[in-house]
């Protein structure tokens, strides 16, 4: 059916949206694909949920493709799975929860890990039910604290996820194989830029996990790759640790006055002047001589504060994303943990904290800030401080550092921790060169779960033995109205939107430019010769609307061929536009369904 302007439910805007920060959601919103509904809430207008079923239907044809069988689950979840593998909790603020009339307790999914396994549980006892692969396109919901870039990071959207049941790890691995293998198919046929990363498996847990990143620098993802192969979210870099250092000769470490130097700038400035070193020595102080301790507060999903300090080389400033992503191996409870620099109020609290001046207790097993009676609070540090290394440090009072306060004899550590900032120039962890860093959007990420949400929800079948195992899983997501977006994102120019082929809302954009019947009945019949020959078409058949505002919304909308008819209908041509190249040529009206029908198919 040809979907006419005149009748379509659609009017495109002449001024960006004012809430709009990146091109895809200007464009998505202007183009009338989508409007807002309320903050991170969006509604799907034809034109839009054109492009979202043809990305749902790449997804699923891949998906079916590896043998994985399509359901759905409701949106509107019970409290207990989610109890049982403490998600209730871990899951902290950005859980929608909710009661219904009789006072139980539910919630908006924000996932389904817990309802895929239940259901196998249900039907499923024996390994030769495995391996299993299901999934679903579903809405899933979290209380974003602060929603923006349209649908790239919403409170409502739709994801496909897919689980895999395997009773051994050799079975996961395979499975996780064949998902990695269609995720990179989907995204092609999208034609979309990704780049699998390395990533940590944060809350979700499990032993492997890697992100689908399309690089783009309005992505809130940092990672980082080398010439020889190697890609990582910045949370999954490991830093290249240097050898530890024999301490036997060091010399002892000195408390010195250094007054007025709460910066790494100042005591570094004051060291040169203290004790200037020689060539010989190491030359002149720097910041990576320096060891910083940084005082943190770690929100916990159970909404208790707790205060962390990390030290780290001078040089370095502490990434909290990254610090997010690995100190949960230190704490006490699982789950979603925020991490922000302690303030006022939190160091008011620990008052023997001298702000500028702190360093690591100042004996193997002392209290962090080396003090009688003081509170031991937990030191972890990053990997570069090592047994043996020497630093330049606060003496924990007001106006004083120590020189040579050496690691491993002097002071010791709860832990260490991948926290710095990951730098262009940072060693790859695996030899292949140096790295580079870039930003992206996540548009997939795939973990090897393993038994953690089996083994709390008592999934298990009976093996080849007849004994009960604990079946280990994958789990695999895609952001599918995400894929929208970044698709928007990577698909514009000045004047709209140029969709790919594969997704475009149709094929061709016919536009009757001009007033006379003839032009008009010319416009219909091509429009319904081309969509005779298999193709989507729209028809710009709007009577009194003026050809600059219908070349503008053509534009807009950014289907991949305009198709022009107007005054060249005198001399029997018709103008087809490549939107994408923006080429343009004069085509005989009686070929004109043919040059169309070959553009199509052959890209």
């Amino acid at each position: 059916m040809v979907l006419r302007l005149s009748k379509l439910f659609l009017r495109t805007l002449r001024e960006d949206p004012a809430d709009a920060e990146v091109a895809s959601h200007r464009l998505l919103v202007r183009a009338g694909y989508i409007r807002r509904a309320a903050p991170g809430i969006y509604t799907w207008l034809p034109l839009g949920l054109s492009v979202l079923r043809k990305v749902e239907r790449i997804i699923r044809e891949e998906m079916d493709a590896i043998g994985a069988q399509e359901v759905h689950f409701p949106a509107l979840l019970p409290k207990e799975p989610y109890e049982a593998t403490n998600r209730w909790t871990e899951y902290g603020e950005g859980l929608f929860r909710l009661k219904d009339r009789k006072g139980g307790d539910y919630l908006l999914a924000p996932t389904h890990e817990e309802m895929f396994t239940l259901l196998v549980k249900d039907l499923y006892s024996s390994y030769k039910d495995l391996p299993l692969s299901i999934y679903q396109i579903q809405n899933k919901y979290r209380d974003e604290a602060r929603p923006r870039a349209g649908l790239l990071r919403g409170r409502e959207f739709i994801m496909k996820d897919s689980y895999s049941f395997d009773v051994d790890d050799a079975g996961l691995d395979a499975s996780y194989a064949a998902h990695r293998a269609a995720y990179l198919k989907i995204f092609e046929r999208l034609g979309l830029d990704v780049i699998p990363v390395a990533a940590t498996a944060g809350a979700m847990g499990g032993s492997r996990s890697e992100e689908f990143l399309h690089p783009t620098e309005i992505g809130e993802d940092t990672f980082v790759r080398s010439a020889g192969g190697y890609a990582a979210n910045v949370e999954a870099v490991t830093t290249v640790v240097p050898a530890e250092i024999d301490f036997t000769d060091a010399p002892a470490a000195e408390i010195r006055d250094t007054p007025n130097t709460p910066t790494i700038e100042t005591l570094v400035d004051a060291a040169n002047q203290l004790v200037p070193r020689s060539e010989a020595d190491g030359g002149a102080w720097t910041a990576a001589d320096t060891l910083k301790n940084v005082v943190l507060a770690v929100t916990l999903p159970t909404g208790e504060r707790q205060i962390v300090v990390i030290g780290v080389p001078g040089d370095r400033g502490v990434d909290l994303k990254r610090v997010e992503a690995n100190i949960g191996a230190y704490l006490p409870v699982a789950g979603e943990i925020t991490v922000e620099a302690a303030g006022d109020e939190d160091l008011a609290k620990n008052p023997l904290i001298v702000r500028g001046y702190l360093g690591p207790g100042m004996s193997v097993g002392a209290p962090l800030l080396g003090l009688e009676g003081a509170a031991k609070l937990l030191y972890l540090v990053d990997p570069r401080i090592v047994s043996g290394t020497a630093w330049v440090t606060g003496a924990n009072m007001a106006g004083k550092h120590v020189f040579g306060l050496v690691a491993g004899r002097d002071f010791g550590w709860d832990g260490v921790i991948e926290c710095t900032e990951v730098r262009a120039g940072d060693e790859a962890p695996d030899g292949s060169g140096p790295l580079e860093t870039a930003r992206g959007i996540e548009m997939g990420h795939i973990f090897q779960l393993g038994r953690k949400y089996a083994e709390a929800l008592e999934l298990k079948v009976l093996d080849q033995n007849g004994k009960q195992v604990v079946v280990t899983m994958g789990s695999y997501g895609v952001g599918v109205t995400r894929a929208v977006a970044a698709l928007a994102e990577a698909n514009h120019d000045g004047k709209g939107l140029v969709w790919p082929r594969s997704v475009a809302p149709a094929d061709v954009h016919v536009v009757a430019v001009g007033r006379g019947d003839e032009i008009f009945a010319a416009a219909e019949q091509l429009a319904l010769e081309l969509e005779a020959a298999g193709l989507d078409v729209i028809y710009d058949d709007r009577p009194k609307v003026s050809p600059g505002v219908k070349f503008g919304d053509a534009e807009l909308v950014g289907v991949p061929t305009i198709l022009a008819v107007g005054r060249g209908l005198v001399d029997g041509v018709v103008e087809i536009k490549d939107r994408r190249s923006g080429e343009a040529e004069n085509v005989a009206v009686d070929k004109a369904v043919d040059f169309v029908v070959n553009a199509v198919r052959s890209s």
